[in-house]
């Protein structure tokens, strides 16, 4: 007597958790369509146009995120070096190079999470275009490092996991460009690993 109505309700809680499942796995997996990569480095220039696609709007939408309007800047973001190895505490970098035109630049590291990596409060946890030291071209070079470096020095704190180099580009004409895959971003170059 039970036994229809029942297999039914275990038919319905299996369909509907499997759609949330996805759902979930889907808004974890991508901001959206539309991603721009500029070697290691990637964009979601149309993530936050009214336009965007759906996943993008939901995206947004989970993580109660207010993303930077059209002219108002553009966030890249790199996991991997110039070899495409996963970015890992560990290891020493190079951030060398120059950004594309920007009033106004900040770099910083978070986790696989998105959240900031725990650095100690007296070590350098980010660097903007007006505190990093450069050459007479303007080309400079930031290292990434759980050991104190001379020059540019970005901790990353005690974490031996991956880790995510995020640079944001304020007030800058290539937010809205059509010529967007012809900039040029910072090398990655990877260094000496702790383990090796």
């Amino acid at each position: 007597m039970f036994r229809v109505p029942a297999t039914i309700a275990a038919i319905l809680i299996l369909a509907f958790g499997g759609a949330v499942l996805t759902a979930v796995y889907a808004l974890r997996a991508t901001v959206g369509f539309g991603a721009i990569e500029l070697g290691q480095w990637s964009a979601f220039p149309l993530a936050h146009k009214e336009q965007a696609d759906p996943y993008a709007k939901a995206h947004r939408a989970r993580a109660g995120k207010l993303l930077l309007g059209d002219a108002e800047g553009l966030v890249f973001v790199a996991s991997t070096d110039g070899n495409g190895a996963q970015l890992v505490g560990n290891c020493d970098y190079v951030v060398a190079g120059q950004t594309p035109p920007a009033r106004f630049w900040t770099l910083h590291t978070t986790g696989s999470n998105n959240a900031l990596l725990p650095v100690d409060p007296a070590l350098p946890s980010s660097f903007h275009s007006q505190n990093v030291l450069k050459a007479q071209g303007g080309e400079f070079s930031i290292a990434v490092s759980d050991r104190p470096k001379p020059g540019n020095w970005l901790a990353v704190g005690q974490s031996k996991g991956a880790f995510k180099l995020v640079m944001t580009l304020f007030d800058t004409p290539t937010a809205g460009s059509s010529r967007l895959l012809e900039l040029q971003m910072p090398r990655i170059e990877r260094g000496a690993c702790a383990d090796e």
